[in-house]
């Protein structure tokens, strides 16, 4: 590809970032950055960070700025997110990690940030459902409430840079997707 596509994706913990992910990977060749995936992977190896992480995210809290602005650095500095492009997910999630991420990018400005909107109620039913071991009924409140605290701000400053554009995240996979699609053509 020519001309690489960089996406930010956002939406509440459970609103299918990951699912929609998968198929903006299958139609845009771009690589599918999830810091979830990448600290749960540092969990499962027990490596000093996730050790670290692990007893944060056990809390229902999320991992400082100083971690995952490194793990992000050295992840987009690999050649296929530069060379195809790249979907992030679960990153920026302050305005300061939002602002790294332009240091980061330097001259590769991102193409948007997009927002799949879901409902409070149908996210934390989504959640339950999945049965995942640090999906507590605690440590979703909490990280839910730490989404609107923290990561809200994020959106709005996307929003000031005229980059953020949501999509609704209700209705079918394939329905979700069309809108996702349709959105990011607008925008690249």
């Amino acid at each position: 590809m020519s001309n690489p596509i960089r996406l930010v994706i956002f939406g509440r913990q459970g609103a299918g970032k990951g699912t929609q992910c998968v198929r903006l990977v299958e139609r845009f060749g771009v690589a599918h950055i999830s810091t979830g995936d990448m600290l749960r992977a540092a969990v499962t190896a027990e490596t000093e960070l996730g050790l670290k992480a692990k007893a944060v995210m056990d809390a229902g809290n999320l991992v400082g700025d100083d971690i995952m602005n490194g793990i992000v650095r050295e992840r987009l500095d690999e050649d296929d997110a530069n060379t195809t492009g790249f979907v992030l997910d679960g990153f920026p999630r302050t305005i300061a990690q939002a602002e790294a991420l332009t240091q980061i990018l330097g001259t590769r400005a991102l193409h948007g940030a997009v927002n799949l909107d879901v409902p409070l109620e149908e996210v934390t039913a989504r959640m339950m459902a999945r049965g995942r071991a640090d999906d507590t009924p605690d440590a979703i409140t909490r990280r839910l409430e730490l989404y609107e605290s923290e990561t809200r701000p994020v959106l709005e400053w996307f929003a000031a840079r005229d980059l953020l554009v949501t999509v609704d995240g209700l209705g079918t996979e394939a329905e979700i997707t069309e809108r996702l699609f349709a959105a990011i053509a607008a925008r690249v």
